[in-house]
């Protein structure tokens, strides 16, 4: 008998879903800075990492994919595709699935950038249309979770172009990207608001409506509505897209990286809810239509393959002439190998953020001095006016020992360090404080959160070291003032990678992200109905930086290819170091803000070009490599470069919940010669040998490699980055991680509604009415090269279909993004086969259905990268056998 009571109450992540969108953790929670620890001597340091907290998993959500990318074999038309074959390849899909009685709809047809359909089907329908003739892969179409608006404390976006040199560009050099036509898919662009130009056809002169205001593609909400409703205007009814197109080019009260690019507005999001990605790749074939130069996608689907069709698409427009940058995502709280497609496209700018160099923050006064302050996440109200009496009470960590102060009917003035914040404000409460203050044992200001609500009533907030120690000098008694003003203060972590930014590398170990711009606390053009101005973040918000900057540089040199922008980029981008701790002088990773942070104005004047631009280094277990670089000098006289390298950190784990940490890397690079003189005009080899990291095991390491010009001109780097180990020794399949302790997956399971599933055991009967079908429940810990379900026959404990005939297969196979995710895999009971038709040895497909009987599932999963002829790249489950009685 099945347990009714063994229900899995964890997130369900559905058949076949590779890996849906997941909003990233705004900031993380705060601790203390991490201590230097002892490890082997294979590496130089480790930090454990600063504890992540995961949201609790609420009530199950049915997230099993309605909608699926057809990918036939031709090439699509950009990639030199026929149009009579593409025609062949719909025509015999569609009389073969009409043969077969395979019940779906079309969605969209693509034959530009991508070849292929969009279909509605369900899972058992989706297996079969995946073996019939001439189909190469599918694909879930993702639902795309509008990008979170992440609310920052408000600083002049002018300080953000500041940190990537556009406004020397625009200053010194004249550039505004002016006759540059920029694309902006996202929730549409308030085209109205005087610093976009005021009406349609100002400067919003291309674009469309794919949806409408009321499209809404999430299936679990009260105004789900999935049907588009496309029309001609492009506005934006939610702010997104307005404050994208802002930062790209905002000419106003706000001013963009490029105040005079032209815009088009591609509208793939109503008012709330999410899109999908089929109509993501119906705005680039439409972008490419209008004779767009670059376009920006602040949008995109987590822990993804390149192979995705959003990011094939993508890459395809790069090769038709269109520069493309995407915000690479806002999972990095979800560990590594968490990047988003299309911001993984093999020649799309996936952009990482960092956070703003200076805020507008709130302030109280004390003597005349003017106290920023950040409240606290689940501070009570912080009044804008009124005066308090403010006594400092030390640490405040033990609720035994008596405040140092009382603070009975005061605002208590509290040092950050050796208890948790609330603890802190728990203890002031308790004896009377009517407000908090936390001042930083560091410094600069810092952001930090109580864990959950206090008494909903009390304020807590966090000033800087310096403030606070200014306080405690003060001859008492030292009166605060609240204000509803606001003052400008330097941020803490200006210039250091945001918290929620993804890591790479994507799951093929190419190097992702490509380079990093300001997104963490971005002011910019709002919708005029929502206020016209606001403060965002997200690396939605460092993309446009690139976008804008892609602009200016194609204005300033006309001539360069779409696929010669990138390499620019990163040769002049400046790596920043370790966000979590700068005190230790070491780069943060590589794969984490690729080359570093856009410059965008050395990009423009350095004569240096070094090709490749960047190296993914793959496995270690293959050893040393050699590699070639070619160093171009553009300039009027002859340069000599001297040549070093320097590592980043690494990271070991795979997930933020598998033993994951920080460690200095110890890669080497070993030149030829540790110079190289380029004749004006001329280029000139570098050649070098590059000995991996030794450790940690199945962790990421990388590093750059420094060309530093005679001459004075800025100096060029090249980032690399690769795995430590065999790839392939990484477990995609593994336990689920509950409240209650590990639940041993894959499983075999059952479900009602396909929403909530229990676990079957040896003997359950499934009828295979309705939902009564059996799922295999898995976790996978990381990306799959493949998935296959095979059928097997208990009596002979052989197959019953013939290899190759699995009961359906999947490539390029996403990972789960926490540890309570699984996937649940349906089986209907039928199997591919096929056989000779009408005596020619013509080869018909078709589908047939096991009798009732006993069987077992078999559920075999291709590691990433994996060598399909070596079983040790191979994991295998097998299942408890089970009974088909049909009634």
């Amino acid at each position: 008998m099945r347990n009714p009571h063994k229900w899995i109450v964890w997130w369900a992540w559905a058949l076949l879903l590779s890996g849906c969108s997941q909003p990233g953790a705004g900031i993380l929670p705060e601790t203390e800075a991490p201590a230097l620890a002892q490890v082997p001597a294979i590496v130089e340091q480790v930090f454990p990492l600063e504890p992540i907290e995961f949201d609790e998993p609420g009530g199950m959500v049915d997230e099993t994919p309605t909608a699926w990318f057809i990918q036939f074999g031709a090439a699509p038309r950009v990639k030199g595709g026929s149009p009579t074959a593409q025609a062949n390849e719909r025509a015999l899909f569609r009389s073969t699935a009409l043969a077969e009685r395979i019940a779906f709809t079309e969605r969209y047809d693509f034959h530009t950038l991508f070849n292929g359909l969009s279909v509605n089907a369900g899972p058992a329908e989706i297996a079969k249309l995946a073996r019939l003739p001439g189909v190469t892969a599918v694909f879930p179409v993702e639902t795309i979770v509008m990008p979170e608006p992440r609310p920052g404390i408000a600083p002049e976006l002018y300080s953000a172009l500041a940190m990537t040199g556009a406004d020397v560009a625009q200053n010194e050099l004249g550039l505004t990207g002016t006759g540059i036509r920029v694309a902006v898919m996202d929730t549409g662009v308030d085209y109205d608001h005087p610093d976009l130009g005021g009406a349609w056809g100002s400067r919003v002169t291309y674009g469309w409506d794919f949806v409408g205001d009321a499209f809404n593609a999430d299936p679990t909400s009260a105004d789900y509505s999935p049907i588009p409703e496309p029309d001609p205007y492009p506005d934006d009814c939610n702010g997104h897209g307005t404050h994208v197109a802002g930062i790209v080019g905002a000419n106003g009260s706000v001013v963009g990286v490029a105040p005079g690019v032209t815009f088009g507005a591609y509208r793939v999001f109503g008012c709330e809810g999410p899109t999908t990605a089929d109509i993501m790749v119906a705005a680039m074939e439409m972008a490419l239509d209008d004779g767009m130069d670059v376009l920006n996608m602040s949008i995109g689907s987590a822990f993804e393959w390149p192979q995705y069709p959003t990011a094939v698409a993508a890459s395809n427009l790069v090769d038709a002439g269109m520069v493309v940058v995407a915000s690479i995502g806002n999972s990095g709280a979800y560990g590594l190998y968490s990047a988003g497609a299309p911001g993984l496209g093999e020649d799309v700018i996936g952009v990482a953020s960092f956070d703003n160099t200076d805020v507008y923050v709130p302030y109280f006064s004390v003597d005349g001095a003017e106290i920023g302050y950040i409240a606290m996440t689940y501070s009570g109200p912080v009044p804008t006016a009124g005066t308090e009496e403010i006594v400092y009470v030390g640490q405040a960590c033990d609720a035994d020992l008596p405040l140092l102060a009382d603070p009975a009917g005061k605002v208590a003035l509290a040092v950050r360090g050796a208890c948790s914040f609330a603890e802190k404000a728990a203890n002031a409460i308790d004896a009377g404080a009517i407000g908090v203050v936390i001042h930083n044992n560091a410094p600069g200001l810092f952001s930090g959160s109580l864990g959950a609500p206090l008494d909903g009533v009390t304020p807590v907030v966090g000033i800087s070291q310096a403030d606070g120690l200014a306080i405690q000098e003060l001859e008492e008694p030292v009166d605060l003032t609240w204000t509803d003003e606001m003052t400008s203060a330097p941020n803490p972590t200006g210039g250091l990678i945001s918290s929620f930014s993804s890591y790479g590398l994507s799951p093929d170990l190419a190097l992702k992200p490509d380079i990093g711009a300001p997104g963490g606390n971005i002011y910019s053009t709002y919708p005029l109905e929502l206020g016209a101005y606001d403060t965002l973040s997200g690396t939605s918000m460092s993309a446009p930086h690139v976008a804008g900057a892609v602009a200016l540089l194609l204005e300033a040199e006309p001539g360069i290819r779409a696929d010669e922008v990138r390499g620019v980029l990163q040769n002049a981008a400046d790596p920043k170091l370790w966000s979590l701790n700068t005190s230790y002088g070491l780069l943060d990773h590589v794969h984490r803000q690729g080359a570093g942070m856009l410059d965008i104005h050395d990009a423009i004047i350095s004569p240096t070009r070094v090709t490749p631009a960047k190296i993914a280094m793959g496995e270690s277990e293959a050893g040393a490599q050699r590699h070639t670089l070619w160093i171009e000098n553009r300039g009027e006289t002859a340069v000599t470069y001297d040549l070093t390298y320097v590592n980043a950190l690494s990271t070991g784990g795979v997930n933020a919940y598998d033993e994951f940490g920080f460690y200095g890397g110890d890669a080497s690079v070993a030149f030829g010669a540790m110079s190289v003189t380029v004749r004006a005009g001329g280029k000139a080899p570098v050649r070098m040998t590059i000995t991996p990291a030794s450790g940690p095991e199945y962790g990421q390491y990388g590093g750059y490699i420094v060309a530093t010009p005679d001459d004075g001109g800025p100096v060029v780097r090249v980032p690399f980055a690769g795995f430590v180990g065999d790839y392939q020794g990484i477990a995609v399949l593994t336990d689920l991680q509950t409240q209650d302790g590990p639940l041993p997956l894959p499983a075999l399971g059952w479900s009602l509604d396909g929403v909530e599933f229990g676990l079957a055991g040896e003997g359950d009967v499934f009828t295979l009415a309705g939902m009564d079908v059996p799922y295999v429940l898995a976790h996978f810990d990381h990306q799959a090269t493949t998935v296959e379900l095979n059928v097997i026959d208990r009596a002979t404990g052989k197959s019953v279909h013939p290899v190759f005939h699995s009961a359906y297969v999947l490539d390029y196979f996403g990972r789960n993004s926490t540890m309570g995710g699984f996937f649940a895999l349906e089986w209907d009971g039928s199997y591919f086969h096929s056989a000779s038709a009408n005596g020619r040895g013509k080869q018909q497909q078709f589908f047939r259905s096991v009798p009732d009987g006993d069987y077992m599932l078999e559920l075999r999963v291709l590691k990433a990268l994996g060598d399909m002829n070596d079983a040790d790249h191979w994991e295998t489950w097998t299942s408890p056998w089970f009974t088909i009685a049909r009634p």
